[in-house]
C-alpha cells in the first residue's frame, strides 16, 4: 500500500507526519510525506522555531512525485494540519491528481482545527477551508469531538446529539466518519469514547481515560485507521485496531510520565496491541 501524507512535521517529538509516517511504516505501508509546516517542536511548548511551508513548494513536490509515474500506485491521500489556506488548495489539487491517476484511491481528511481545552488554534481561513472545501471532498474524515461540533454547528453533549452531528457531517459528503475524544452524558468519567459511522452502520468503542496529555495521538489514530480501512477491514474493525494501538502507546507514555508519545519505544503496540478493545453497535 502507498499513501501520500500531507501534514505538519516536527524535528522533536511526534505530531503530524512525525507521528503518522513511522506508525504507517511499522504496519508495512509505503508513505510519501510532504510537510505543510516544518517546526522544531509542537507549539504547545510555548516556543518553537520553523515556518509554514510555501504552497508553491508543495505543488512542486507533488508534481515531482507525479513525474515518477507514482500516482497511479497511490492508494490514498491523508491530510492533517494545514498551515495556510493556500496550502489547502494544493492538498485538494493533489487529491484530484491522485484520483485521476487511480480512481480507486481515497482521501482521508483529519480536520485539525482545535480541541475542547484550547478552542480553535488554526487560522480562521484554514478552519473555513476545512469546513467548506476539504470535508466535502473527503471520503473519510476523522474529527475529534470539538471539531465535529465546529464543522456541523451541533452539540455532542449526548450520544443522540453526537449521532445527529455525524449525520450532518455525512450530509456534507464523507462516507466514513470517525469521531475521537468523545465524552457524552453516557460516557463514564473514567472513560472516553470513539464512534465510527459508514453505510454499514455505526459503532462506539470505549477505552479507559488516561489523565496524561501527549501530542500527536489524533494524528496517529487517523493514519492507522485509514490504513486499516484501506486494507479491506470494516470501519468498526479499523477503529478497534487503531484505537487499541494508540491506547497502548499512550498508556506506556503515561507510565513513563513522558510529554511526547513514546512512539518508538512502544512501537510493538502498532502491530500487536497489548489490549484490544471491542466496538459495539449503536
Amino acid at each position: 500500500m502507498n499513501l501520500l501524507s500531507l501534514q505538519s512535521h516536527v524535528a522533536y517529538g511526534h505530531v503530524g507526519n512525525s507521528a503518522a509516517v513511522f506508525a504507517l511504516q511499522r504496519l508495512g505501508v509505503e508513505v510519501w510525506p510532504i510537510h505543510t509546516v516544518e517546526l522544531s517542536n509542537h507549539p504547545g511548548y510555548g516556543e518553537f522555531r520553523g515556518r509554514v511551508a510555501d504552497a508553491a513548494a508543495i505543488h512542486e513536490l507533488v508534481e515531482g512525485v507525479a513525474a515518477r509515474a507514482a500516482l497511479a500506485r497511490c492508494d490514498g491521500v491523508i491530510s492533517g494540519y494545514v498551515g495556510a489556506a493556500a496550502i489547502g488548495a494544493e492538498i485538494l489539487a493533489a487529491v484530484r491528481a491522485v484520483k485521476a491517476a487511480n480512481p480507486a484511491a481515497r482521501y482521508c481528511c483529519d480536520p485539525v482545527i482545535g480541541d475542547a481545552d484550547r478552542g480553535i488554534y488554526v487560522r480562521p481561513a484554514v478552519a473555513d477551508f476545512l469546513r467548506a472545501e476539504a470535508v466535502p471532498a473527503a471520503d473519510v474524515v476523522t474529527p475529534n469531538a470539538f471539531e465535529l461540533g465546529w464543522l456541523t454547528g451541533r452539540a455532542s453533549a449526548t450520544l443522540a446529539q453526537a449521532s445527529a452531528a455525524i449525520d450532518a457531517l455525512h450530509a456534507r459528503g464523507p462516507g466514513v466518519v470517525l469521531v475521537t475524544s468523545l465524552a457524552t452524558a453516557e460516557t463514564p468519567p473514567d472513560a472516553i469514547d470513539l464512534v465510527v459511522s459508514d453505510t454499514a452502520g455505526r459503532c462506539r468503542l470505549r477505552t479507559p481515560r488516561l489523565d496524561h496529555a501527549a501530542n500527536g495521538a489524533g494524528d496517529a489514530i487517523a493514519a492507522l485507521f485509514f490504513a486499516h480501512l484501506l486494507r479491506g477491514g470494516s470501519a468498526a474493525d479499523a477503529m478497534a485496531r487503531a484505537a487499541s494501538s494508540v491506547f497502548g502507546i499512550l498508556r506506556r507514555t503515561a507510565q513513563a510520565g513522558a510529554r511526547e508519545m513514546l512512539l518508538i519505544e512502544a512501537q510493538d503496540e502498532i502491530v500487536a496491541p497489548s489490549t484490544v478493545f471491542k466496538p459495539e453497535p449503536m
